[in-house]
C-alpha cells in the first residue's frame, strides 16, 4: 500500500507537525515521490502527487508577502499533496506569510523539525514505493499464470473471464459480433444505470468494423471496452467494469486477457466449423429416417435432439450472418433439447420443439425464413418442404411466414402471396395492350361468363346483351391471349388471371 502524508504525519522518527491545510482526501492519498528544492520556482522538476521539502532559503527575511503567495500558487497549480518546511536550519520558525499562503490555497503546509534529514523522509517514501512495486509484480505475475492455467482449461473463455473477474474484484459481460449479451457475471453485474451507455458504446466499437476500444467514465465506476477478434472479422466486445480506474498491473492483465479470449474465440472459429459439418451430417441421417442413429450421437455431443412435436424453419445461408450462426451454436448449448440446426447446400435449416421460439435476431436482422407447421423426425422431409413453401412467398416487407398461414388463406392466398398478381398482368398484357377501347367490356364479359361456369345465356342475361354478341367477345379474347377456351386448362388459366388481376383485386 502507497504511503501518504497521513502516515508520515504519524511516523514518530520524523518530527512532522502539520501547521495548515490537509483535508481527508489530501492527508490519505497516496505519495508520488518526495522531491526537495530551495528554488524560487521548483515546479519544472515536480510531478502532480508529489511532497516538496524546503529549507526555505528562498524565503529569508525582507522576502515580500506577494512572493510568497506567488511561490505557493505554482505549488498549488502543479498538484503537489503537500510541502514540508525544515525550521533551526536558516530559519527558527515557519514564517507566518507561508502558513497563511498555504491554509488560503488549501496546500497542506508541515514543519521538519529537529533538523531530521530530508533523505530519511525519501528514502522512507522511497522504500515504500519498491515495496509497492515488488507487490504489484508479483501479483502480476501470479494472476498472469492464473489466467494462463484456465486459458487450458475445456471451457477456456469462460475460465479467464472468471478469473479475471476475481483477480479484479470487477464484473465482466461479453458481447457477441450482433451486440447482443452473451455472457455475464453470475456474481458481479453490470449496474443497471450503465446499461444503456455501454450498450452504445458497444453497437460503436462494432460499427467501426476494426479492433477498437473505448472508456467510460460514470459514478457506478469506470468501464474499458475491447474488442474480440481480428479487424473485419470481429467476434465480439468485452466490457470490463471497476469502482476505480484500473492501474498498470490491472490494465496489462486485461490486455493478456484480451488476447487469450481472442485467441480461444478464433480456436472456437475452427471447431464450430467441425461442429457445423457433423450437424450437416446427422441432419442427411435424419432426413433418411435414421433417426436412432442421429440421437445418440447429438446426444454425446450436444445432448438430446429437440423433442417432437417439431418445426422446421428455413432460411437461405446468404441471408445469414456468421455472427447469427455463432448465436446458433450458444443457443443451442443453453436450450438442449429444443434447438437443432444444420447448413445443407444453400441453405440454413434450424428444428425446434414445436414450443420453441426463433433466436431473436432473426426478426432484428430481417432474416427472410419460412416454418413448417408441426411435424415428427419421421415427417423431417415433409416439413422441410412445407417451410420451404413458406420461404418462397416472403419479402423484404414480410420477411417470416409459416405454412400454416398460407394452409389457412388456401391456394389461392398462397399464389397472392408469391406474387400472382404480376404473372396476371403479364398473362393478360396482349389484351390490355392491344389499343382497343372497348378491353374492360372484353374482361367483363370473360369474367361474367366465367362466374357463369361457361353457360353462355345466363352470362349474356347478366350483362345485358344477346349471347351472340358474347360469343364475339370471347372469340376476341380467345384469339389475342392464345386460348382455346373449349379447353378447361385454358378456361382456368384465364380465370387465375382475372382474379389475380388488378382490375379484380386479388383474392385472398
Amino acid at each position: 500500500m502507497p504511503t501518504s502524508l497521513h502516515t508520515l504525519l504519524a511516523d514518530e522518527r520524523f518530527h512532522l507537525r502539520l501547521l495548515a491545510g490537509g483535508n481527508l482526501a489530501q492527508l490519505d492519498a497516496p505519495i508520488a515521490w518526495v522531491h526537495s528544492s530551495d528554488f524560487p520556482d521548483p515546479t519544472p522538476w515536480l510531478e502532480e502527487g508529489q511532497l516538496l521539502l524546503t529549507d526555505g532559503d528562498q524565503m529569508r527575511p525582507g522576502t515580500a508577502v506577494a512572493d510568497i503567495d506567488a511561490y505557493v500558487t505554482r505549488l498549488c497549480d502543479r498538484g503537489i499533496l503537500g510541502l514540508g518546511f525544515a525550521t533551526s536550519i536558516i530559519h527558527d520558525d515557519v514564517p507566518p506569510a507561508l502558513v497563511r499562503a498555504c491554509e488560503t490555497r488549501g496546500i497542506p503546509l508541515f514543519e521538519v523539525a529537529d533538523r531530521t534529514p530530508f533523505i530519511a523522509i525519501i528514502r522512507a517514501v522511497a522504500d515504500v514505493i519498491a515495496l509497492d512495486e515488488r507487490e504489484r509484480l508479483e501479483w502480476s505475475l501470479d494472476a498472469q499464470r492464473s489466467i494462463a492455467l484456465a486459458a487450458l482449461r475445456p471451457d477456456g473463455l469462460e475460465a479467464i473471464l472468471a478469473e479475471l473477474e476475481r483477480r479484479l474484484g470487477c464484473w465482466v459481460v461479453l458481447f457477441d459480433s450482433l451486440g447482443d449479451e452473451v455472457r455475464s457475471s453470475p456474481e458481479r453485474s453490470m449496474p443497471p444505470s450503465l446499461h444503456d451507455a455501454v450498450q452504445d458504446a458497444v453497437g460503436q466499437v462494432l460499427a467501426k468494423g476494426s479492433r477498437a476500444g473505448a472508456r467510460l467514465s460514470a459514478a457506478d465506476g469506470s468501464v474499458v471496452l475491447q474488442t474480440l477478434g481480428s479487424g473485419g472479422s470481429l467476434r465480439g466486445v468485452l466490457a470490463l467494469g471497476t469502482l476505480a480506474p484500473l492501474d498498470g498491473a490491472g490494465a496489462d492483465l486485461v490486455t493478456s486477457v484480451i488476447a487469450l479470449a481472442s485467441i480461444a474465440l478464433e480456436q472456437s472459429r475452427a471447431l464450430e466449423g467441425a461442429r457445423r459439418d457433423l450437424r450437416s451430417g446427422l441432419f442427411e441421417l435424419l432426413l433418411e429416417g435414421n433417426v436412432e442413429g442421429a440421437q445418440r450421437t447429438a446426444r454425446r455431443l450436444w445432448g438430446d435432439l429437440p423433442a417432437e412435436p417439431l418445426t422446421v424453419t428455413v432460411a437461405a445461408a446468404g441471408d445469414v450472418p456468421e455472427s447469427l450462426l455463432t448465436e446458433l451454436e450458444l443457443v443451442s448449448e443453453r436450450r438442449r433439447g429444443t434447438v437443432f440446426f444444420a447448413e445443407r447446400d444453400d441453405e440454413l435449416v434450424l428444428v425446434a420443439s414445436a414450443a420453441g421460439t426463433l433466436p431473436p435476431q432473426f426478426d432484428r436482422l430481417a432474416i427472410r425464413s419460412g416454418t413448417s407447421a408441426p411435424v415428427d423426425w419421421t415427417e423431417l422431409a415433409r416439413g422441410l418442404v412445407e417451410a420451404r413453401r413458406a420461404l418462397s412467398v416472403t419479402t423484404a416487407e414480410r420477411p417470416t411466414a409459416t405454412f400454416g398461414e398460407l394452409a389457412g388463406s388456401g391456394v389461392l392466398g398462397v399464389l397472392a402471396r408469391a406474387g400472382a398478381q404480376d404473372v396476371a398482368a403479364r398473362v393478360l398484357e396482349p389484351l390490355t395492350a392491344s389499343g382497343r377501347g372497348d378491353v374492360d367490356v372484353l374482361l367483363a364479359s370473360a369474367a361474367a361468363w366465367l362466374d357463369a361456369n361457361g353457360a353462355w345465356d345466363p352470362a349474356a342475361k347478366a350483362l345485358g346483351v344477346h349471347r351472340h354478341t358474347l360469343r364475339a367477345r370471347l372469340a376476341i379474347v380467345q384469339q389475342l391471349l392464345g386460348l382455346d377456351l373449349d379447353r378447361f386448362a385454358d378456361r382456368a388459366e384465364l380465370w387465375a388471371a382475372l382474379t389475380f388481376a388488378e382490375q379484380r383485386g386479388p383474392v385472398l
